[in-house]
């Protein structure tokens, strides 16, 4: 039973993770000259985000038996913040493209847009925690696991996201000379995972 129960949290985090590494990869490509502390707050913001949502919402599950009215609007917020955050990017990288000094202009790393992503791509986890009192159904002390699950989710969600921001640095070397290209990738991109959480949110 109980190793059901680590499994079944693993493949969470494993699936929650997915969209924090697609950004990620993202912010690899286009954030330029980030010292490796810099770097290093992109996995754990991502990381810290996904355990915090899931332990609030177990702790709202707790006060009310059924949570339904968030997840009308849950997948607005998600595709709203990434969309506005892409749209910049791609703003911002076609106007240095239209610049003769774009090579001068990487992209600075900015934690507020980290923290941005980090909102946007845990909301859904705040949902697995809703489900965190059937996951663990049958165990002793729920409260206790409750904490262990969620810690385990945020070290999955910082390890893939870290890999993610490895990738997206390596292949970011590509466009070291057109740092505006790698920017209007990567807001089509981050647009891209907008709408994919919003489909998925509404089907």
């Amino acid at each position: 039973m109980l190793w059901g129960v680590i499994l079944s949290v693993i493949l969470s985090g494993v699936s929650l993770a997915m969209d924090a590494f697609a950004v990620s990869i993202c912010d690899g490509m286009v954030y330029r000259g980030m010292s490796k502390g810099k770097a290093v707050t992109i996995p754990l913001t991502f990381g810290v985000f996904q355990a915090v949502m899931p332990i609030i919402g177990f702790y709202i599950g707790m006060a009310f038996n059924q949570i339904d009215a968030f997840d009308t609007f849950d997948h607005w917020i998600a595709f709203i913040l990434l969309a506005f955050i892409g749209g910049k990017m791609i703003f911002d990288g076609a106007k240095e493209l239209r610049s003769q000094e774009e090579e001068l202009k990487p992209k600075r790393y900015s934690f507020p847009e980290v923290l941005v992503q980090g909102v946007a791509t845990s909301i859904d986890a705040l949902f697995v925690g809703f489900s965190l009192h059937s996951m663990l159904e049958g165990v002793s002390d729920v409260q206790a696991w409750a904490w262990i699950s969620v810690a385990i989710i945020g070290v999955i969600t910082f390890v893939i996201s870290l890999i993610g921001l490895v990738i997206g640095v390596t292949v970011g070397q590509l466009f070291r000379k057109r740092a505006s290209v790698a920017e209007i990738v990567g807001g089509v991109v981050l647009i891209g995972i907008g709408l994919k959480i919003l489909i998925e949110g509404l089907l």
